[in-house]
């Protein structure tokens, strides 16, 4: 019997966990845990990418045992070329979150046990090939996810907080409702999500299904105008969870608009296609120009967010094969850039004191690591050819222009990448160029802890950006496969 590393990388973050919870909370030892338990979770995704089979499109490393036979539920955990990159990116920044969280001193011991069960759920989404199971995951992320923003957040903790479990709580409750209509459907009574995919339902159910998990997706991602909760959660959270929230918790939207929508509904799927686009664009215009005008380094970094998660939706819809693999490599390109991008603005505010652009300025002078790093981040992210921001919208903005979507998606779309190195390079030049001003004079450059966070980061960046066939190769099979499976290709 083969070792069950999907179980091991799900579950091995739990009892990080519970030891945290249960063990006294001497000096330093929560963070060592944690450490512990993280870095032997992203061994275990790495091992997973190089087991990979990349010539094959189905599942890979599948575990299913019989959980609820009766009722047709079973532990079905199984990955492809759609989930692996995300199960990766989980690992990864599970244990960046952890090493940048080093100087949390209240209550350290509930902290890190909370951020270890984010990581159960997040990591269980990507893997469960159970619809019960993928719910319990799904839902699993809410309940640690409020109270780290809600108890380590900013000043407005609470209300970030409530409204974050509050939009998601209802979105997912309408999701029940959508894999309730699949279960009861004539010939199906299972929650195995292959096993549902074999089965052709009539157009007017797959149209409620789908909008019921649209419910659910479309706050995740979190497509515009659904979008309301975000700026305000990552202002107030941590910096750690604010990586989290951006890097992994995002990409479970877009994850289940690919994973579940396309092949389970793919008659809706394309009927509503141009719905998605429609939103997409909006929300690659609309979060560029909020990101425009922010005073707030941290907030404008939140509503580039929601512009680089637009791409992804409109990739997503337009079903091509060059989309959807678009698609699929800048969800694991975001969340590196964005996720790298919230660690530097952490680090310029455990300095400085304050996010405000306005009352920065010639950081480069004082600190040029730490100026020259948010260079590259910000390059990264504005789409800087040989950088792996850009060949995720490459491909998106390329299999658009071939799909049945209007050409507009496209014209506009690229145009915003204007707007995208506008409010990227104008944010640069007012925080790392110019005078430094005389109250900063103090500031140290970053040390090697904070380093080890973000080279990870650079090198992925960089190797994704000039070789993108190490993510491709792993993605291209299940996406071509998946778009079969949903009469596109």
């Amino acid at each position: 019997m083969k070792f069950p590393l999907l179980t091991a990388a799900v579950f091995l973050p739990l009892a990080g966990s519970i030891l945290i919870a249960a063990l006294p909370d001497q000096e330093g030892r929560p963070r060592r845990m944690a450490a512990l338990f993280t870095g032997a979770t992203f061994i275990i995704t790495a091992l997973l990418y190089l087991g990979f089979d990349r010539g094959a499109s189905g599942m890979q490393f599948v575990e299913r045992v019989p959980w609820v036979p009766s009722l047709g539920m079973t532990y079905h955990l199984g990955i492809d070329g759609i989930s692996l990159p995300l199960v990766l990116l989980t690992g990864l920044l599970s244990f960046l979150a952890v090493i940048a969280s080093w100087k949390i001193d209240l209550r350290p011991k509930h902290y890190f046990a909370l951020l270890l069960l984010l990581e159960v759920g997040m990591m269980g989404v990507f893997c469960a090939l159970d619809f019960v199971l993928f719910y319990v995951f799904w839902e699993v992320v809410l309940v640690p996810m409020y109270f780290l923003i809600g108890i380590w957040g900013g000043p407005r903790r609470e209300y970030a907080a409530i409204k974050f479990f509050l939009y998601t709580l209802l979105g997912s409750v309408i999701m029940l409702l959508g894999i309730l209509m699949l279960y009861f459907a004539p010939g199906v009574r299972t929650f195995d999500m292959l096993e549902v995919a074999r089965h052709t339902f009539p157009i007017g159910l797959q149209s409620w299904i789908f909008l019921a998990f649209f419910a659910g997706f479309a706050v995740k991602v979190p497509l515009f105008p659904f979008h309301t909760w975000l700026p305000d959660a990552h202002v107030e959270a941590p910096t750690a969870v604010s990586v989290i929230l951006a890097g992994v918790l995002l990409k479970m939207g877009s994850y289940g608009f690919i994973r579940v929508t396309m092949p389970i509904t793919p008659d809706a799927f394309a009927n509503y296609a141009p719905m998605l686009a429609v939103l997409g664009v909006i929300g690659i215009v609309y979060g560029a120009c909020c990101a425009m005008v922010q005073k707030d380094m941290k907030k404008l970094v939140a509503y580039s967010s929601v512009s680089h998660m637009g791409y992804v939706m409109l990739g997503t819809a337009a079903g091509t094969a060059a989309s959807v693999n678009g698609a699929v490599i800048q969800m694991f390109n975001h969340g590196c850039i964005t996720g790298m991008l919230f660690l530097l603005v952490g680090l310029v505010y455990e300095r400085t004191h304050t996010r405000m652009i306005d009352d920065l300025g010639g950081l480069s002078l004082k600190v040029p690591v730490l100026g020259g790093i948010l260079a590259f981040a910000s390059f990264a992210s504005l789409g800087l050819p040989g950088l792996s921001g850009f060949i995720g919208e490459f491909f998106i903005l390329l299999g658009t222009y071939e799909s049945v979507l209007a050409k507009s998606f496209v014209y506009i779309s690229t145009a915003a990448i204007v707007l995208t190195a506008g409010y990227l390079l104008w944010m640069l030049q007012r925080v790392a160029l110019g005078k430094l001003p005389e109250k900063l004079e103090g500031l140290v450059d970053i040390n090697l802890r904070e380093a080890s966070t973000l080279v990870p980061l650079m090198a992925i960046i960089v190797v994704v950006g000039i070789y993108p066939t190490v993510m491709l190769s792993v993605i291209n099979p299940s996406v071509t496969s998946l778009l079969r499976i949903a009469g596109v290709a």
